[in-house]
C-alpha cells in the first residue's frame, strides 16, 4: 500500500508539474543523445533562410546550422540530427515533454520564456526586431500611417503583444487578423485579407523572397518596433546539455573572430595562437570540460563552418535574402556577436 500511495503521489506531482508548465525530470540529455546517436532538434515548419527543406528535402538554414553544430560536437557528425517541425504553439511543450532535445526555431528570448516554461536559452544566434511588410500599392511609407489597417500575424508568438503595445503608444488603431499556422498567415496576406504582415524583420525578408509570387510588389517599412533576440532553448536543470549547446554556438562565433573557417581549419591546427589551439583541441581541456571529444569545435568548424560562413550562405549576401550583418556582425565590426573565451 505504501508503494501504491507513493506511485500515486508521483503521478499526481507529475500532473501538477505539467499543468504548471514545468517539465518532469529527464535523464541527462548529453548521455541520452550519445546513446541514441541522433540530436532531436525542434525547428519551424518551413522558414527560408532559418529552417526549411531544400529542393532535395534536406533541411537548411541558420537555425539548422545550430542543430548541425551540436550534432558535430557531441557525435562527430553534423548530419546526425533529426529536424522536428513545430509550430509556435507546439514548440515549448515539445521541449518540456522531451520530444526534442533542443529548440532551434527562431524563438525570441524573453523573461517569461526563460523563467516560467521550464526552458532556458543557450545563446543568441540572430538579433532581430519586429517590423511590417506591406504591398507597395498601399502607398504607405511609415508604420505610423497604418491607422485603420488590418494586420496579419501568427498566434502564439510575441508579435501580438508587441503590436498591441506599439499601436497603443502611437495612437494607431488596427484590426488584427490572427491565424494559428504560419503558412496560412502568409496565404491570407498574399490573398489580400489584410493590409499588413507583422513579424520579425528577418521573417518578413524570408516571406517576401520565398512566399510571394511578385516580391517587388511589396516593401518592408523602416520601423523596427521591438528587440527580438533569437536563439536556441534547452530544458532548465539540464546543465551539461546547456553548456554543450551554448559552447557549440560560441565556437562558431569565436571561430569567425579568430579567422578560422571550414576551408582553413586543418591548417589552423598548426597555429601558434593559443586561443585557436584551445578552440581546436590542440591544447586539450575544453572537450573534457564539456564531456565530449577534444575535437568538438574542430568538427563544428570543419563540417558546418564559422558563424559568418553560416550567416552568409543562409541569410546574408550569399543567399536570396541578402540580409545585412548589422547587429549580427562581430563586436569588432560594430555588431553584437561576441564569443565567450575558451580557456
Amino acid at each position: 500500500m505504501r508503494k501504491l500511495k507513493y506511485a500515486g503521489g508521483a503521478i499526481a506531482a507529475g500532473t501538477v508539474a505539467l499543468l504548471a508548465g514545468m517539465p518532469l525530470a529527464h535523464a541527462d540529455t548529453l548521455d541520452v543523445v550519445k546513446d541514441r546517436g541522433v540530436v532531436q532538434c525542434g525547428v519551424t515548419t518551413g522558414f527560408a533562410g532559418f529552417s526549411a527543406p531544400d529542393a532535395k528535402g534536406v533541411w537548411q538554414g541558420l537555425d539548422i546550422d545550430v542543430c548541425r553544430a551540436v550534432a558535430a560536437a557531441v557525435l562527430g557528425d553534423a548530419s546526425k540530427f533529426k529536424a522536428v517541425p513545430l509550430n509556435s504553439q507546439q514548440r515549448f511543450t515539445a521541449l518540456q515533454s522531451g520530444e526534442i532535445d533542443l529548440l532551434a526555431r527562431n524563438t525570441t528570448v524573453t523573461q517569461q520564456r526563460d523563467t516560467a516554461l521550464g526552458a532556458i536559452h543557450a545563446g543568441i544566434n540572430f538579433y532581430d526586431g519586429q517590423g511590417f511588410l506591406v504591398p507597395k500599392a498601399l502607398g504607405v511609407k511609415s508604420a505610423k500611417e497604418l491607422n485603420g489597417a488590418t494586420v496579419c500575424m501568427q498566434t502564439g508568438t510575441s508579435n501580438e503583444n508587441t503590436m498591441a503595445d506599439w499601436a497603443r503608444a502611437n495612437n494607431v488603431n488596427y484590426k488584427p487578423v490572427v491565424i494559428e499556422q504560419f503558412n496560412e498567415v502568409v496565404n491570407a496576406f498574399a490573398a489580400g485579407r489584410c493590409d499588413v504582415f507583422t513579424t520579425d524583420a528577418s521573417g518578413l525578408a524570408s516571406i517576401r523572397i520565398s512566399k510571394l509570387s511578385n516580391p517587388d510588389d511589396y516593401v518592408v517599412l523602416p520601423e523596427i518596433i521591438s528587440k527580438e533576440p533569437l536563439g536556441p532553448f534547452v530544458r532548465q536543470g539540464d546543465d551539461r546539455w546547456l553548456n554543450l549547446v551554448k559552447w557549440s554556438l560560441h565556437a562558431m562565433i569565436g571561430a569567425e573572430e579568430l579567422g578560422v573557417t571550414a576551408a582553413n581549419v586543418d591548417e589552423q591546427l598548426k597555429s601558434t595562437n593559443p586561443n585557436i589551439s584551445r578552440l581546436l583541441g590542440v591544447t586539450a581541456g575544453a572537450g573534457k570540460n564539456l564531456g565530449v571529444d577534444e575535437k568538438w569545435a574542430y568538427n563544428i568548424i570543419k563540417q558546418v563552418g564559422n558563424y559568418g560562413e553560416s550567416f552568409d550562405r543562409n541569410v546574408g549576401e550569399g543567399s536570396p535574402l541578402k540580409i545585412q550583418r548589422g547587429l549580427n556582425a562581430q563586436w569588432t565590426d560594430g555588431g553584437l556577436m561576441y564569443a565567450l573565451p575558451v580557456r
